[in-house]
């Protein structure tokens, strides 16, 4: 027998069913039969079993590709299957299902067939729980090609039971999302009661609707040609959304605006600080999830969704908005018979604790209301870190002035300078030289306008600390090489490169500086960069006795951020001040021997410099600097002003961005600020 004729001969060669057979069926076959058998077999490979071409098609469906994948006769082909699978999972984007082989089934009386399960899973969101489901796929071999397995495709392949005018739909529950925190566990944000005011195009009609939005964008002060393009551009039952406006906002009269026929309000809930201005640009806000947000969570954030979009809100939007229910459905192109498929229920968001102390922050911001320039007050316990009150003023235009401003420090910046010449052998009593001025490299440096002239001369440390002699400082300069200051600014806390849980800057002293660049940061001028933040850090630990570290957020790292992009630049609603140039540098630890000098120094501020006003503020013995730094061109140059102070377990930084000096600008509202906090 020839190979050809084998092959015509097909039965003969297809795979049977071994039978277990007797001596006496053995002896009816003849050697030479065996031996044709034997020779066929060797002769001819194996056709290949079904397991490729299934592998082929999960790939398919994973990706949306099946040109690879050979169709059965009336199975359509690779553009028909591509499209079917678009229109069904379209209602399910951005997910995708992982497809894996299953159980594969070839018939043993018919080889050239077979069945496989297809395992999916759908990842659709950050919890343990998939979606999962199998389904039956079909396959046969080419009558004319032993190699190629065809698939016999279904729209039951990609859902179980899946009919031609099915789609899947997913409906969301948002979770309720968890609450702010203070200290002592007090509420700051909870849902509290807002009303959307906006234009309702189905009670008027297309002139009426235009009207509205005219009228309501000019009562608002909004762009109005842009909001009538949006109520125009909307479907036309759409309620076209102008502000929302929490309940009991003296600032707008709802009723005066819904009194314009096609305005509307809409009663609703939202997460909200007790007040509108309430440390709004480090807690963020709340709102409808931009496209960039929805795009960038892969799924996990949907259009429509609550989430952050700025601040902490944003940061640790994931830890708060907890997890949406899901429920995945077939629906009909008729939407009436419709199958649930799988479903969760939400899980609530966990709350964000933070140390602020609401009643000290809502003073802080009292305090500032009036302020015109940029404008800040922030308050830490030394004891803990804590962060007891962030406050940024409304000059500030919604950026958070009080963590993440960069200016430089001026005179407040003499605790690190002190630190820095007490390490080289300096003491409170050690003799220094303040003369009315002093050159460097050509630059001549003078004190303040007012500066005592009976502070002038050979005086100690204490009283040139305590006057803020400018040149007494910068006369020592050889005392502290600017490595010095870098160690001394990071023993009080003042480094550039912390990472605290939230939106934050610290400070940050150039360590190349020499010359005259040397000289004024001396006196907290030049490059040195402070925030207030930083600068109630340096008070802090000067309280201490050792290095502080501040801390808004509690237990910061056991919440997950949902970026660290988010982390860094996510705190506030008006722009972020770029980083300064500075090299990081292992701190050297601050001791308490040289806490205590500086506490001597700063007491000195109060008890015989400009910090006088201060000596019979209630609540106990008050410690401080104040700073003045200029900036702008020689001809129109302007003055940061600052205090620092400690009170007991209180350390406070007060600045201003544009004032007349720290004593008098700054001053005052440090005063009101104690005086406030001692109740």
């Amino acid at each position: 027998m020839t190979l050809d004729r084998a092959r015509d001969d097909a039965p003969a060669l297809r795979p049977r069913p071994r039978h277990r057979r007797g001596p006496a069926a053995l002896g009816l076959v003849g050697a030479a039969t065996l031996l044709v058998v034997g020779t066929l077999t060797a002769c001819s490979p194996k056709p290949p079993g079904p397991d490729e071409a299934i592998d082929t098609l999960t790939k398919a469906i994973e990706t949306g590709d099946f040109a690879a994948v050979e169709f059965a006769a009336g199975s359509g082909d690779a553009a028909a299957a591509a499209e079917l699978r678009t229109a069904t999972f379209a209602g399910v984007e951005p997910w995708v299902p992982d497809v894996e082989r299953g159980e594969v089934t070839v018939p043993e009386d018919d080889p050239d067939s077979a069945t496989a399960e297809l395992t999916y899973t759908w990842d659709v969101d950050d919890s343990d729980t998939d979606w999962t489901y199998a389904t039956q796929v079909s396959l046969a071999r080419d009558a004319e090609d032993a190699e190629v397995w065809r698939v016999a495709w279904t729209p039951g392949v990609l859902v179980p039971d899946l009919q031609p005018t099915e789609t899947l739909r997913v409906t969301r529950v948002q979770a309720q999302r968890g609450r702010v925190l203070g200290a002592g566990d007090q509420v700051i944000v909870e849902p509290r009661g807002v009303r959307r005011v906006g234009v309702d195009k189905t009670l008027v009609d297309a002139a009426g609707q235009e009207a509205a939005a005219r009228a309501l964008g000019a009562a608002l002060a909004l762009d109005v040609e842009a909001y009538v393009q949006r109520v125009a551009a909307a479907g036309p039952k759409a309620f076209v959304e102008a502000i929302v406006v929490r309940d009991g906002d003296p600032q707008y009269d709802v009723d005066a605006l819904v009194a314009t026929p096609g305005v509307r309000a809409v009663a609703d809930t939202i997460p909200l600080a007790p007040t509108r201005r309430f440390a709004r640009p480090i807690l963020g806000t709340v709102g409808s999830a931009t496209a960039e947000i929805v795009e960038k969570s892969e799924g996990a954030i949907a259009a429509g969704d609550l989430t952050g979009l700025s601040g902490l809100q944003r940061q640790y939007d994931a830890l708060l908005r907890g997890r949406p229910g899901l429920t995945v459905e077939a629906v009909p192109a008729d939407g009436v018979a419709v199958r649930q498929l799988f479903a969760t229920e939400p899980t609530p968001g966990t709350d964000l604790r933070t140390t602020i102390d609401p009643a000290t922050q809502t003073e802080a911001e009292t305090i500032l209301e009036d302020v015109g320039p940029a404008s800040a007050i922030v308050a830490i316990r030394p004891s803990t870190g804590d962060v007891v009150a962030a406050a940024s003023g409304p000059g500030g235009e919604g950026m958070s002035t009080a963590t993440l401003g960069q200016y430089a420090p001026g005179s407040t910046f003499k605790v690190a300078s002190a630190l820095a010449l007490l390490r080289s052998g300096l003491t409170a009593d050690s003799p220094v030289s303040c003369p009315p001025t002093t050159s460097v490299d050509g630059r001549q440096f003078s004190n303040f306008p007012d500066y005592p002239s009976s502070a002038l001369g050979e005086v100690p440390l204490r009283t040139a600390f305590a006057q803020s002699c400018n040149t007494a400082f910068i006369s020592a300069r050889d005392k502290a090489q600017q490595s010095a200051l870098v160690d001394a600014a990071g023993s009080l806390g003042l480094v550039p490169d912390a990472n605290l849980g939230f939106a934050a800057f610290l400070g940050a002293v150039p360590s190349d500086s020499d010359g005259t660049d040397h000289a004024a940061s001396m006196i907290g001028q030049g490059r040195v960069l402070a925030s207030p933040l930083g600068m109630a850090t340096v008070a802090a630990s000067v309280a201490a006795g050792a290095t502080v570290t501040p801390r808004l957020v509690v237990d910061a790292d056991a919440a997950t951020a949902t970026t660290e992009d988010d982390a860094t630049t996510g705190a506030s609603d008006g722009p972020t001040p770029a980083p300064a140039a500075a090299t990081s540098r292992p701190h050297v630890p601050l001791t308490s021997g040289e806490a205590d000098a500086l506490r001597t120094l700063m007491r000195a501020v109060v008890t015989e410099g400009g910090g006088s006003f201060l000596q019979d503020t209630p609540g106990g013995e008050v410690m401080a600097k104040s700073g003045t730094a200029q900036f702008g061109d020689a001809a129109n140059l302007q003055n940061h002003v600052w205090m620092i102070a400690i009170q007991g377990d209180l350390a406070v930084a007060v600045f201003v961005d544009v004032g007349d000096y720290g004593s008098t600008t700054a001053g005052p509202l440090l005063e009101r600020f104690l005086e406030a906090a001692a109740g």
